[in-house]
Protein backbone atom coordinates (compact mmCIF):
# COMPACT_ATOMS: atom_id res chain seq x y z
CA UNK A 1 0.00 0.00 0.00
CA UNK A 2 0.99 3.72 -0.57
CA UNK A 3 2.92 5.18 2.88
CA UNK A 4 2.17 8.99 3.30
CA UNK A 5 4.15 11.32 5.40
CA UNK A 6 3.32 14.95 6.78
CA UNK A 7 4.33 18.20 5.02
CA UNK A 8 6.34 19.65 7.54
CA UNK A 9 8.45 22.80 7.25
CA UNK A 10 8.93 22.33 3.06
CA UNK A 11 9.68 18.20 3.75
CA UNK A 12 8.11 15.18 3.96
CA UNK A 13 8.70 13.81 7.54
CA UNK A 14 7.11 10.33 9.08
CA UNK A 15 5.20 10.66 12.27
CA UNK A 16 7.36 11.44 15.09
CA UNK A 17 5.41 8.67 16.44
CA UNK A 18 6.29 6.06 14.11
CA UNK A 19 2.82 4.77 13.45
CA UNK A 20 0.20 4.75 10.55
CA UNK A 21 -3.10 4.00 10.34
CA UNK A 22 -5.40 2.31 7.57
CA UNK A 23 -7.39 4.79 4.87
CA UNK A 24 -10.16 2.84 2.73
CA UNK A 25 -11.65 2.37 -0.54
CA UNK A 26 -15.23 3.18 0.17
CA UNK A 27 -15.71 1.36 -3.15
CA UNK A 28 -14.08 -1.56 -2.26
CA UNK A 29 -14.60 -1.50 1.42
CA UNK A 30 -10.70 -2.34 1.94
CA UNK A 31 -7.49 -0.30 2.84
CA UNK A 32 -5.96 1.22 -0.16
CA UNK A 33 -3.09 3.31 1.60
CA UNK A 34 -1.02 4.27 5.08
CA UNK A 35 -1.69 7.64 6.78
CA UNK A 36 0.87 9.01 9.53
CA UNK A 37 -0.65 9.07 12.85
CA UNK A 38 -0.03 12.72 13.87
CA UNK A 39 0.48 13.53 17.50
CA UNK A 40 1.38 16.67 19.79
CA UNK A 41 4.73 16.34 18.89
CA UNK A 42 3.70 16.60 15.25
CA UNK A 43 1.02 19.43 15.39
CA UNK A 44 4.20 21.63 17.92
CA UNK A 45 6.56 21.38 14.60
CA UNK A 46 3.35 22.55 12.14
CA UNK A 47 2.67 25.17 14.05
CA UNK A 48 6.08 26.49 14.81
CA UNK A 49 7.42 26.30 11.26
CA UNK A 50 4.52 28.12 9.99
CA UNK A 51 4.79 30.55 12.57
CA UNK A 52 8.47 31.07 11.92
CA UNK A 53 7.84 31.17 7.98
CA UNK A 54 5.21 34.07 9.13
CA UNK A 55 7.68 36.17 11.11
CA UNK A 56 10.99 35.46 9.45
CA UNK A 57 12.17 34.75 6.32
CA UNK A 58 11.13 34.59 2.68
CA UNK A 59 7.32 35.01 3.04
CA UNK A 60 6.88 38.47 5.18
CA UNK A 61 9.60 39.69 2.81
CA UNK A 62 7.24 39.12 -0.31
CA UNK A 63 4.89 41.85 -1.47
CA UNK A 64 1.22 41.06 -1.92
CA UNK A 65 2.13 41.08 -5.40
CA UNK A 66 4.57 38.57 -5.05
CA UNK A 67 2.13 35.97 -2.94
CA UNK A 68 -0.20 36.68 -5.62
CA UNK A 69 2.35 35.41 -8.47
CA UNK A 70 3.12 32.06 -6.44
CA UNK A 71 -0.45 31.67 -6.13
CA UNK A 72 -1.31 31.78 -9.83
CA UNK A 73 1.71 29.09 -10.22
CA UNK A 74 -0.35 27.03 -8.11
CA UNK A 75 -3.51 27.67 -9.48
CA UNK A 76 -1.32 26.58 -13.12
CA UNK A 77 0.11 23.23 -11.30
CA UNK A 78 -3.12 22.29 -10.11
CA UNK A 79 -4.71 22.63 -13.70
CA UNK A 80 -2.70 20.46 -15.26
CA UNK A 81 -2.52 17.98 -12.60
CA UNK A 82 -6.51 18.01 -11.85
CA UNK A 83 -6.62 14.48 -13.26
CA UNK A 84 -4.03 12.87 -11.08
CA UNK A 85 -5.73 14.85 -8.18
CA UNK A 86 -9.27 13.83 -8.58
CA UNK A 87 -8.41 10.08 -9.46
CA UNK A 88 -6.69 10.22 -5.81
CA UNK A 89 -10.21 12.18 -3.83
CA UNK A 90 -12.24 9.07 -6.02
CA UNK A 91 -9.91 6.12 -4.70
CA UNK A 92 -10.19 7.89 -0.87
CA UNK A 93 -13.65 9.22 -0.26
CA UNK A 94 -15.75 7.76 -3.35
CA UNK A 95 -16.66 11.10 -4.87
CA UNK A 96 -17.61 10.19 -8.55
CA UNK A 97 -15.06 11.26 -11.07
CA UNK A 98 -19.07 13.07 -12.79
CA UNK A 99 -17.98 14.97 -9.79
CA UNK A 100 -14.77 15.28 -8.63
CA UNK A 101 -13.27 16.13 -11.47
CA UNK A 102 -15.12 19.22 -12.68
CA UNK A 103 -14.87 20.72 -8.93
CA UNK A 104 -10.86 20.63 -8.95
CA UNK A 105 -10.71 21.56 -12.43
CA UNK A 106 -12.35 24.62 -11.21
CA UNK A 107 -10.12 24.87 -8.01
CA UNK A 108 -7.99 27.24 -10.06
CA UNK A 109 -10.06 29.92 -10.30
CA UNK A 110 -10.20 30.34 -6.14
CA UNK A 111 -6.13 30.40 -6.38
CA UNK A 112 -6.27 32.89 -9.71
CA UNK A 113 -9.09 35.27 -7.65
CA UNK A 114 -7.41 35.61 -4.52
CA UNK A 115 -3.91 35.83 -6.17
CA UNK A 116 -5.75 38.94 -7.78
CA UNK A 117 -7.31 40.35 -4.48
CA UNK A 118 -3.91 39.82 -2.92
CA UNK A 119 -2.84 43.36 -3.82
CA UNK A 120 -6.40 45.01 -4.04
CA UNK A 121 -7.04 44.80 -0.24
CA UNK A 122 -6.75 48.48 -0.03
CA UNK A 123 -6.39 50.77 3.56
CA UNK A 124 -8.71 53.92 3.82
CA UNK A 125 -7.66 57.44 4.90
CA UNK A 126 -10.15 58.27 7.62
CA UNK A 127 -11.78 62.04 7.41
CA UNK A 128 -11.29 62.82 11.03
CA UNK A 129 -13.19 65.56 12.43
CA UNK A 130 -9.93 67.78 13.28
CA UNK A 131 -7.07 69.08 11.24
CA UNK A 132 -3.95 68.27 13.04
CA UNK A 133 -3.37 64.26 12.69
CA UNK A 134 -3.70 62.00 9.21
CA UNK A 135 -5.35 58.95 10.28
CA UNK A 136 -5.49 55.53 8.04
CA UNK A 137 -6.38 52.17 8.63
CA UNK A 138 -4.14 49.02 7.26
CA UNK A 139 -5.16 45.11 6.61
CA UNK A 140 -2.74 42.65 8.28
CA UNK A 141 -2.83 39.25 8.46
CA UNK A 142 -3.35 37.74 11.49
CA UNK A 143 -0.80 35.31 11.96
CA UNK A 144 -0.65 31.05 11.76
CA UNK A 145 -4.36 29.33 10.43
CA UNK A 146 -5.55 26.21 11.27
CA UNK A 147 -7.54 25.23 8.70
CA UNK A 148 -9.74 21.76 9.92
CA UNK A 149 -10.91 20.10 7.01
CA UNK A 150 -14.04 17.16 5.92
CA UNK A 151 -13.96 13.93 4.51
CA UNK A 152 -16.54 15.01 1.48
CA UNK A 153 -14.98 17.33 -0.78
CA UNK A 154 -11.07 17.43 0.48
CA UNK A 155 -9.79 19.54 -2.18
CA UNK A 156 -12.58 22.14 -2.72
CA UNK A 157 -12.03 22.96 0.92
CA UNK A 158 -8.89 23.32 1.22
CA UNK A 159 -8.88 25.70 -1.83
CA UNK A 160 -11.74 27.65 0.33
CA UNK A 161 -8.94 28.00 3.17
CA UNK A 162 -5.85 28.14 1.98
CA UNK A 163 -6.07 30.68 -1.24
CA UNK A 164 -7.43 33.66 1.17
CA UNK A 165 -5.04 32.57 3.51
CA UNK A 166 -2.20 32.92 1.85
CA UNK A 167 -3.23 35.86 -0.17
CA UNK A 168 -3.86 37.49 2.80
CA UNK A 169 -0.17 36.89 4.58
CA UNK A 170 -0.53 33.95 6.89
CA UNK A 171 0.98 30.90 6.91
CA UNK A 172 -0.97 27.53 7.45
CA UNK A 173 -1.43 23.92 8.70
CA UNK A 174 -4.01 21.77 6.91
CA UNK A 175 -5.35 18.98 9.50
CA UNK A 176 -7.37 16.77 6.64
CA UNK A 177 -10.11 14.56 7.95
CA UNK A 178 -8.68 10.70 8.83
CA UNK A 179 -11.33 9.77 6.05
CA UNK A 180 -9.86 11.97 3.29
CA UNK A 181 -6.34 12.86 3.64
CA UNK A 182 -4.98 11.85 0.37
CA UNK A 183 -5.35 14.84 -2.15
CA UNK A 184 -4.48 17.19 0.43
CA UNK A 185 -1.08 15.44 0.65
CA UNK A 186 -0.60 15.23 -2.76
CA UNK A 187 -1.51 19.09 -3.50
CA UNK A 188 1.15 19.83 -1.45
CA UNK A 189 4.10 18.19 -4.06
CA UNK A 190 2.05 20.82 -5.75
CA UNK A 191 2.59 23.45 -3.43
CA UNK A 192 6.49 22.58 -3.27
CA UNK A 193 6.64 22.90 -7.03
CA UNK A 194 5.31 26.22 -6.83
CA UNK A 195 8.00 27.55 -4.80
CA UNK A 196 6.55 28.80 -1.85
CA UNK A 197 8.41 29.00 1.21
CA UNK A 198 9.13 26.37 3.64
CA UNK A 199 6.89 26.12 6.44
CA UNK A 200 4.17 28.74 4.56
CA UNK A 201 2.08 25.11 4.27
CA UNK A 202 2.05 22.21 6.15
CA UNK A 203 -0.16 19.02 6.67
CA UNK A 204 -0.40 17.32 9.84
CA UNK A 205 -2.82 13.77 9.67
CA UNK A 206 -4.27 12.50 11.80
CA UNK A 207 -7.76 11.88 14.47
CA UNK A 208 -9.49 14.66 15.86
CA UNK A 209 -8.31 14.64 19.21
CA UNK A 210 -4.78 13.19 18.85
CA UNK A 211 -4.24 16.67 15.93
CA UNK A 212 -7.10 18.73 15.13
CA UNK A 213 -7.71 19.49 19.33
CA UNK A 214 -4.25 20.67 19.92
CA UNK A 215 -4.04 22.00 16.84
CA UNK A 216 -7.07 24.37 18.40
CA UNK A 217 -5.45 24.81 21.57
CA UNK A 218 -1.83 25.68 20.37
CA UNK A 219 -1.08 28.94 21.75
CA UNK A 220 0.89 30.03 18.22
CA UNK A 221 -2.47 29.25 16.53
CA UNK A 222 -4.46 33.25 15.68
CA UNK A 223 -7.43 31.58 13.73
CA UNK A 224 -9.41 28.47 13.44
CA UNK A 225 -10.91 27.70 10.06
CA UNK A 226 -13.53 24.61 10.40
CA UNK A 227 -15.68 23.06 8.44
CA UNK A 228 -17.36 20.04 9.68
CA UNK A 229 -19.94 18.98 12.16
CA UNK A 230 -22.23 21.01 14.34
CA UNK A 231 -20.98 19.09 17.73
CA UNK A 232 -17.35 19.40 16.66
CA UNK A 233 -17.70 23.15 15.92
CA UNK A 234 -19.11 24.04 19.30
CA UNK A 235 -16.00 22.38 21.14
CA UNK A 236 -13.77 24.37 18.62
CA UNK A 237 -15.54 27.41 19.42
CA UNK A 238 -15.72 26.67 23.14
CA UNK A 239 -11.72 25.95 23.05
CA UNK A 240 -11.11 28.75 20.54
CA UNK A 241 -12.76 31.79 23.19
CA UNK A 242 -10.58 30.85 26.16
CA UNK A 243 -7.64 31.69 24.10
CA UNK A 244 -9.55 34.43 22.20
CA UNK A 245 -8.71 33.02 18.77
CA UNK A 246 -10.79 33.86 16.00
CA UNK A 247 -13.01 31.56 14.54
CA UNK A 248 -14.73 30.70 10.60
CA UNK A 249 -17.47 28.06 11.27
CA UNK A 250 -18.89 26.09 8.77
CA UNK A 251 -21.28 23.59 10.13
CA UNK A 252 -24.16 21.37 9.22
CA UNK A 253 -27.42 22.07 8.03
CA UNK A 254 -30.90 20.67 7.32
CA UNK A 255 -31.18 22.26 4.01
CA UNK A 256 -35.40 22.62 2.36
CA UNK A 257 -36.36 22.91 -1.15
CA UNK A 258 -39.60 24.25 -1.54
CA UNK A 259 -41.90 23.52 -4.65
CA UNK A 260 -44.56 25.49 -5.38
CA UNK A 261 -47.10 24.84 -8.51
CA UNK A 262 -47.06 27.22 -10.39
CA UNK A 263 -42.77 26.27 -11.05
CA UNK A 264 -41.91 24.28 -13.74
CA UNK A 265 -41.60 21.18 -12.31
CA UNK A 266 -39.30 19.02 -14.27
CA UNK A 267 -36.44 21.67 -13.60
CA UNK A 268 -37.63 21.26 -9.42
CA UNK A 269 -37.74 17.64 -9.96
CA UNK A 270 -33.74 18.06 -11.20
CA UNK A 271 -33.11 20.28 -9.27
CA UNK A 272 -34.47 18.42 -6.21
CA UNK A 273 -32.33 15.56 -7.24
CA UNK A 274 -29.01 17.28 -8.13
CA UNK A 275 -29.61 18.87 -4.31
CA UNK A 276 -29.83 15.59 -2.35
CA UNK A 277 -28.80 12.30 -4.33
CA UNK A 278 -25.52 13.96 -6.74
CA UNK A 279 -23.21 13.30 -3.96
CA UNK A 280 -24.95 10.69 -2.22
CA UNK A 281 -26.22 13.94 0.31
CA UNK A 282 -22.80 14.53 1.44
CA UNK A 283 -23.12 17.62 0.67
CA UNK A 284 -22.86 20.34 3.65
CA UNK A 285 -25.60 22.22 1.51
CA UNK A 286 -27.82 18.78 0.62
CA UNK A 287 -31.76 19.89 0.22
CA UNK A 288 -33.10 16.39 2.13
CA UNK A 289 -36.16 18.60 3.42
CA UNK A 290 -38.85 18.59 0.32
CA UNK A 291 -41.65 20.62 1.12
CA UNK A 292 -44.24 20.59 -1.62
CA UNK A 293 -47.82 22.24 -1.85
CA UNK A 294 -50.59 20.02 -1.48
CA UNK A 295 -51.58 20.04 -4.66
CA UNK A 296 -48.41 18.38 -6.36
CA UNK A 297 -47.64 16.34 -3.53
CA UNK A 298 -48.21 13.41 -5.29
CA UNK A 299 -47.73 14.12 -8.51
CA UNK A 300 -44.08 15.47 -7.16
CA UNK A 301 -43.53 12.60 -5.54
CA UNK A 302 -44.32 10.09 -8.24
CA UNK A 303 -42.14 12.40 -10.77
CA UNK A 304 -39.10 11.92 -7.90
CA UNK A 305 -39.18 7.82 -7.83
CA UNK A 306 -39.77 7.55 -11.72
CA UNK A 307 -36.48 9.55 -12.33
CA UNK A 308 -34.34 7.60 -9.75
CA UNK A 309 -35.62 4.19 -10.36
CA UNK A 310 -32.69 2.19 -11.55
CA UNK A 311 -29.57 4.87 -11.70
CA UNK A 312 -26.69 3.21 -12.25
CA UNK A 313 -24.81 2.14 -9.02
CA UNK A 314 -21.02 1.18 -8.79
CA UNK A 315 -17.36 2.23 -9.42
CA UNK A 316 -17.09 6.25 -8.73
CA UNK A 317 -14.17 6.33 -11.11
CA UNK A 318 -16.23 4.72 -14.20
CA UNK A 319 -17.70 8.09 -15.58
CA UNK A 320 -21.13 6.29 -16.13
CA UNK A 321 -21.81 5.54 -12.71
CA UNK A 322 -24.47 7.76 -11.07
CA UNK A 323 -24.46 6.67 -7.82
CA UNK A 324 -21.31 5.95 -5.72
CA UNK A 325 -20.79 4.16 -2.31
CA UNK A 326 -20.69 6.47 0.74
CA UNK A 327 -17.93 8.02 1.75
CA UNK A 328 -16.54 5.67 4.96
CA UNK A 329 -17.81 3.19 7.30
CA UNK A 330 -18.53 5.30 10.48
CA UNK A 331 -21.01 7.30 8.19
CA UNK A 332 -22.77 4.06 5.95
CA UNK A 333 -23.62 3.01 9.74
CA UNK A 334 -24.95 6.51 10.98
CA UNK A 335 -27.21 6.26 7.69
CA UNK A 336 -28.73 3.28 8.43
CA UNK A 337 -29.30 3.96 11.58
CA UNK A 338 -31.16 7.05 10.45
CA UNK A 339 -33.19 5.28 8.25
CA UNK A 340 -34.24 3.02 10.71
CA UNK A 341 -35.48 5.91 13.05
CA UNK A 342 -37.54 7.48 10.17
CA UNK A 343 -39.32 3.84 9.30
CA UNK A 344 -39.66 3.70 13.80
CA UNK A 345 -41.15 6.91 13.86
CA UNK A 346 -43.79 6.62 11.05
CA UNK A 347 -42.20 7.71 7.89
CA UNK A 348 -43.27 6.63 5.40
CA UNK A 349 -40.22 4.88 2.57
CA UNK A 350 -41.25 5.41 -0.98
CA UNK A 351 -38.19 4.46 -2.49
CA UNK A 352 -35.13 2.54 -1.12
CA UNK A 353 -34.37 2.35 2.75
CA UNK A 354 -31.92 0.01 2.70
CA UNK A 355 -28.06 -1.06 2.17
CA UNK A 356 -27.35 -1.64 -1.18
CA UNK A 357 -25.39 -4.97 -1.95
CA UNK A 358 -22.49 -4.52 -4.04
CA UNK A 359 -20.29 -7.21 -5.17
CA UNK A 360 -17.31 -5.10 -4.41
CA UNK A 361 -17.60 -5.52 -0.87
CA UNK A 362 -17.74 -1.29 -0.62
CA UNK A 363 -20.48 0.54 1.32
CA UNK A 364 -23.52 1.07 -0.47
CA UNK A 365 -26.86 3.20 0.16
CA UNK A 366 -30.28 3.27 -2.08
CA UNK A 367 -31.14 7.00 -2.90
CA UNK A 368 -34.29 6.85 -0.35
CA UNK A 369 -37.34 9.09 -0.02
CA UNK A 370 -39.71 9.15 3.11
CA UNK A 371 -42.97 10.68 2.86
CA UNK A 372 -45.60 11.54 5.64
CA UNK A 373 -42.70 13.27 7.36
CA UNK A 374 -43.66 15.79 9.87
CA UNK A 375 -40.93 18.74 11.28
CA UNK A 376 -41.16 17.04 14.77
CA UNK A 377 -39.37 14.11 13.28
CA UNK A 378 -35.02 13.43 13.67
CA UNK A 379 -35.67 12.68 9.46
CA UNK A 380 -36.33 16.37 9.65
CA UNK A 381 -34.65 17.66 12.28
CA UNK A 382 -31.49 16.10 12.30
CA UNK A 383 -27.89 16.22 9.63
CA UNK A 384 -28.48 12.68 8.42
CA UNK A 385 -25.47 13.55 5.65
CA UNK A 386 -26.43 10.83 3.22
CA UNK A 387 -29.19 10.12 0.14
CA UNK A 388 -32.08 10.53 2.62
CA UNK A 389 -34.93 12.52 1.46
CA UNK A 390 -37.84 13.73 4.18
CA UNK A 391 -40.88 14.78 2.01
CA UNK A 392 -43.45 17.09 3.86
CA UNK A 393 -46.57 18.68 2.71
CA UNK A 394 -47.62 22.71 3.40
CA UNK A 395 -50.57 24.81 2.29
CA UNK A 396 -49.67 28.37 1.18
CA UNK A 397 -46.48 30.33 1.44
CA UNK A 398 -46.67 31.58 5.03
CA UNK A 399 -47.02 27.68 6.21
CA UNK A 400 -44.31 27.15 3.79
CA UNK A 401 -41.65 29.60 5.27
CA UNK A 402 -42.93 28.31 9.11
CA UNK A 403 -41.66 25.09 7.88
CA UNK A 404 -38.21 25.66 6.39
CA UNK A 405 -37.52 27.90 9.10
CA UNK A 406 -38.65 25.78 12.00
CA UNK A 407 -34.69 24.16 12.45
CA UNK A 408 -31.82 25.08 14.07
CA UNK A 409 -29.77 25.16 11.13
CA UNK A 410 -29.37 28.05 8.23
CA UNK A 411 -27.02 26.82 6.10
CA UNK A 412 -28.57 27.08 2.36
CA UNK A 413 -32.51 26.91 1.25
CA UNK A 414 -34.03 26.49 -2.24
CA UNK A 415 -37.41 27.57 -3.74
CA UNK A 416 -39.46 26.30 -7.13
CA UNK A 417 -41.70 28.88 -8.50
CA UNK A 418 -42.94 30.60 -11.57
CA UNK A 419 -43.79 34.04 -9.32
CA UNK A 420 -40.68 36.22 -9.68
CA UNK A 421 -42.51 38.44 -6.77
CA UNK A 422 -42.89 35.51 -4.63
CA UNK A 423 -39.26 33.88 -5.39
CA UNK A 424 -37.90 37.71 -4.32
CA UNK A 425 -39.99 37.59 -0.85
CA UNK A 426 -38.84 34.19 -0.23
CA UNK A 427 -35.09 35.21 -0.50
CA UNK A 428 -35.89 37.85 2.26
CA UNK A 429 -38.03 35.42 4.31
CA UNK A 430 -35.67 32.29 4.03
CA UNK A 431 -33.28 32.36 7.07
CA UNK A 432 -30.33 30.87 5.46
CA UNK A 433 -26.46 31.93 4.41
CA UNK A 434 -27.39 30.84 1.10
CA UNK A 435 -30.62 31.10 -0.86
CA UNK A 436 -31.32 29.08 -4.62
CA UNK A 437 -34.10 30.78 -6.22
CA UNK A 438 -35.08 28.32 -9.40
CA UNK A 439 -31.60 26.65 -8.90
CA UNK A 440 -29.40 24.37 -6.32
CA UNK A 441 -26.26 23.59 -5.19
CA UNK A 442 -24.16 25.81 -7.36
CA UNK A 443 -20.87 27.32 -5.58
CA UNK A 444 -18.40 30.28 -6.62
CA UNK A 445 -15.28 31.86 -5.61
CA UNK A 446 -16.78 35.07 -5.77
CA UNK A 447 -19.46 34.45 -3.53
CA UNK A 448 -19.48 33.91 0.07
CA UNK A 449 -20.54 30.90 1.73
CA UNK A 450 -21.82 30.45 5.25
CA UNK A 451 -24.45 29.50 7.37
CA UNK A 452 -26.94 31.15 10.28
CA UNK A 453 -27.83 29.90 13.36
CA UNK A 454 -26.32 26.30 14.54
CA UNK A 455 -24.81 26.22 11.05
CA UNK A 456 -21.93 28.20 12.23
CA UNK A 457 -20.61 31.79 11.67
CA UNK A 458 -18.12 33.77 9.48
CA UNK A 459 -17.93 33.50 5.53
CA UNK A 460 -15.83 31.87 3.03
CA UNK A 461 -15.23 32.64 -0.63
CA UNK A 462 -15.55 36.52 -2.28
CA UNK A 463 -13.62 39.30 -0.60
CA UNK A 464 -15.38 38.60 2.76
CA UNK A 465 -13.57 35.41 2.63
CA UNK A 466 -10.32 37.17 2.75
CA UNK A 467 -10.93 39.93 4.94
CA UNK A 468 -11.95 36.91 7.40
CA UNK A 469 -7.70 36.41 6.86
CA UNK A 470 -6.54 40.17 7.82
CA UNK A 471 -7.09 42.49 10.57
CA UNK A 472 -7.17 45.76 10.73
CA UNK A 473 -4.98 48.72 12.24
CA UNK A 474 -5.78 52.03 12.59
CA UNK A 475 -2.24 54.83 12.54
CA UNK A 476 -2.32 58.15 13.74
CA UNK A 477 0.36 60.39 12.59
CA UNK A 478 0.65 64.22 13.78
CA UNK A 479 0.84 67.06 11.26
CA UNK A 480 1.46 69.57 13.90
CA UNK A 481 3.61 70.63 17.11
CA UNK A 482 2.57 69.01 20.03
CA UNK A 483 1.53 71.53 22.63
CA UNK A 484 2.94 71.26 26.06
CA UNK A 485 0.19 68.68 28.12
CA UNK A 486 1.15 70.50 31.20
CA UNK A 487 1.91 74.28 30.56
CA UNK A 488 3.77 76.25 33.23
CA UNK A 489 1.10 77.91 35.76
CA UNK A 490 0.35 81.41 35.02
Amino acid sequence: MKKYQHYIDGAWRDPLSGVWFETFDPYRGEAWALMPRGNGADVDAAVEAAHRAFATGDWPALTPTQRGALLRRLADLIGEHAEELSAIEVRDVGKRTAESLPQIQYLPQSFYYYAGLADKIAGTVVPLDRHDVFNFTRHEPLGVIAAILPWNSPLMLTAWKLAPALAAGNTVVLKPSEHGSASVLELMRLVERAGFPKGVVNVVTGFGAETGGLLTVHPKVAKISFTGSESSGRRIAETAARDLKRVTLELGGKSPQIVFPDADLDDAAHGVMAGIFASNGQSCVAGSRLLLQNAIHDQFVDKLIGQMRGLRMGDPADPRTQIGPIANKPQFDKIIDYIGIAKSEGATCVLGGRAARHNTGGWFVEPTIFTGVSNAMRIAREEVFGPVLAVMRFGNEDEAVNIANDTCYGLAAGAWTGDHRRALSLSRRLAAGTVYLNHYRSVSTLSPVGGYKHSGYGRENGVEGMMAYLQTKSVWMGTADIPNPFPPAK
